[in-house]
């Protein structure tokens, strides 16, 4: 417990006009990734009908994060950050409609390609939006701020896939999902354009070379993981996602194959862990001041832990609905934590680094796991993958544990002038 906790509600948060602007902004276009990420996979399955053509597409999606994320951090944190999202938004909204021309299999090269391209500047946006956060609510709202935007991201995100289901279902049309993203991303920027903030930090303006971005992105990757609470919760967070990775993919098999459950029942158990997941976001949201960060993360983890541990004993319907419902009570805190814990734990001019870095570790690991999956299925079984899996999630929660223990969270400061934007 924190000795003097500072108490901000999520209505205090959407007093603040440009939290409010972003959150709604956000929030629009959190409905029309979702709407998007299900027609492109409905697509495909259409297209061609072969889970083959659907991993490419999952890895041609990943693969700007490895390749280009830790370098888009450093322009990040020399930009303006509020500049980067509404231009990442204006591209991301014009390639989202070349999805539209993707109508036969010969085809699939071009939607490859657009979702990298996206997946690309994607790698901008993201950090910039984490890093611009900070500037505009103060540092005791941050976990209050980070809890009610995931919480509206999976809301919204379910609404967006829900509503792409029963239209593409009920049209036979897949462009409108992406006509209706682009809409979304338009809408986005424009709320963005009107956010003032007060940056810690001068965007940098001076002349850049591949030496200098390879001097600041060592740079910044020393600041990251020279800080022992970031540095923990990163490998925590790496950690966790050997094991989840491996869980998303075996969670199919076992509800097909081993608890033979219908297809019809897959909404039921969405909804279950959704539902969790906007439960806590709420109550966290409201309850922020009174814990720390490091103490809810390492809880979190090892809460995940042990839930899909469990899954591997299910023998009913029922029993998976509790068992996912609890899981998603500890995901959204386990994940407004970590982004609180990565917001403050470094000055103001690397956060776009330590966001980058952090995506990039957690991608790396996500995919190991992922790609691990079926061979450990095949040599121990699906539900036995589930004990290890949960073993290593919960191990997480240990090594957050030991490596907060007796470390206060750090605040740091800006070593160069503000500036408003």
């Amino acid at each position: 417990m924190t000795d003097t906790p500072t108490r901000i509600t999520p209505r205090d948060l959407l007093r603040n006009r440009d939290f409010r602007l972003l959150w709604i902004g956000q929030s629009i276009s959190n409905f029309g990734d979702s709407m998007t990420n299900l027609a492109l996979l409905l697509l495909v399955n259409h297209l061609t009908g072969s889970t083959a053509a659907l991993a490419t597409m999952a890895i041609v999606l990943a693969l700007p994060t490895l390749t280009f994320g830790l370098i888009a951090g450093v322009y990040v944190d020399r930009w303006d950050r509020k500049r980067v999202m509404i231009v990442s938004d204006l591209i991301r909204g014009v390639l989202v409609l070349g999805f539209v021309l993707v109508d036969a299999p010969e085809k699939l090269w071009l939607l490859y390609l657009i979702g990298f391209l996206q997946a690309s500047i994607g790698t901008f946006f993201n950090p910039a939006r984490s890093a611009l956060i900070p500037n505009l609510i103060p540092r005791e709202g941050l976990l209050a701020a980070n809890s009610l935007t995931q919480m509206t991201q999976i809301m919204f995100g379910l609404l967006g896939a829900a509503a792409a289901g029963a239209m593409i279902g009920a049209l036979d049309l897949y462009w409108p999902a992406f006509v209706i993203d682009a809409l979304t991303f338009f809408i986005a920027l424009a709320l963005v354009a009107f956010i003032h903030y007060q940056r810690q930090t001068a965007p940098k303006t001076d002349a850049v070379s591949p030496k200098v971005i390879f001097g600041e992105l060592v740079g910044g990757l020393r600041i990251t993981f020279g800080n022992r609470v970031l540095a923990g919760t990163i490998l925590a967070l790496a950690v966790t996602m050997l094991g989840l990775g491996a869980v998303n993919i075996l969670l199919v098999p076992l509800i097909v194959n081993d608890l033979q459950i219908p297809e019809t029942w897959f909404a039921g158990v969405e909804f279950a862990q959704v539902s969790a997941m906007i439960l806590s976001g709420a109550v966290l949201a409201g309850l922020a001041a009174k814990f720390k960060p490091t103490q809810i993360l390492a809880v979190s983890f090892v809460g995940v832990g042990v839930t899909i541990g469990l899954l591997s004993g299910v023998s009913a319907a029922w029993q998976l609905l509790a068992i996912l419902f609890g899981a998603g009570l500890f995901i959204t805190p386990l994940q407004a934590s970590a982004q609180t814990i990565a917001q403050t734990a470094v000055p103001d001019e690397v956060r776009g680094r330590t966001g980058a870095a952090n995506n990039a570790v957690i991608t790396t690991a996500n995919l190991i796991s992922m790609a691990a999956a079926g061979v450990l299925a095949d040599a121990m079984g699906v539900r036995t993958v589930f004990i290890v899996s949960g073993v290593v999630v919960a191990s997480a929660g240990l090594i957050a544990a030991l490596m907060f223990r007796g470390v206060e969270m750090p605040q740091p400061k800006a070593v160069a002038q503000s500036a408003e934007v």
